[in-house]
């Protein structure tokens, strides 16, 4: 088996939650070294900024790192995808796939990303059962309106949102 397998998982990441450290967790086994790319993305309307979405992401990477095995780093872009894997070295970009709505648009976009980069593949994951309904999105929305969301991020991803929430207060 070739050494040096490089792959890249996007995402705004806008925060990291259970699903995407699940993601993470399992592409980190499936190559050395695992890319993190945080896309600036601001037509999404961040609640953090990217400085602190690499922030929160590389905090949860250690134990990750350490029970896989492979080298696991973040970096922010704001380019095209498909140029950012080359700039990488990637051979492999892994997207995450909750439902059945997910899979649209992501066939939609790896075949326009196969067409601008032919060499690399787009490796689909199904979400773990337990992280199917987990997204940033409803994750923040359930926070401010103060639910409780330690089921869905880490200790250390709910702190901090608590903290955004109550300065929006």
């Amino acid at each position: 088996m070739p050494k040096n397998r490089i792959g890249v998982y996007p995402g705004t990441f806008d925060p990291v939650t259970n699903g995407h450290l699940d993601i993470i967790r399992r592409a980190a086994r499936l190559c050395d070294h695992l890319v993190l790319g945080v896309a600036v993305n601001q037509g999404k309307g961040p609640l953090f900024s990217l400085e602190e979405r690499v922030a929160m992401v590389e905090y949860e990477l250690p134990a990750i790192e350490e029970a896989t095995g492979a080298t696991i780093v973040v970096r922010p872009f704001k380019n095209l995808l498909m140029d950012f894997a080359k700039e990488q070295g990637a051979k492999t970009i892994f997207r995450g796939l909750r439902a059945v709505s997910d899979f649209e648009y992501e066939f939609q976009m790896a075949g326009m990303n196969s067409r601008l980069s032919p060499d690399i593949e787009t490796v689909f994951m199904m979400a773990s059962d337990k992280c199917q309904f987990i997204s940033s999105r409803f994750v923040k929305e359930i926070g401010k309106l103060g639910g409780d969301i330690k089921d869905f991020v880490t200790p250390n991803v709910r702190e901090n949102l608590l903290e955004r929430f109550s300065k929006e207060s």
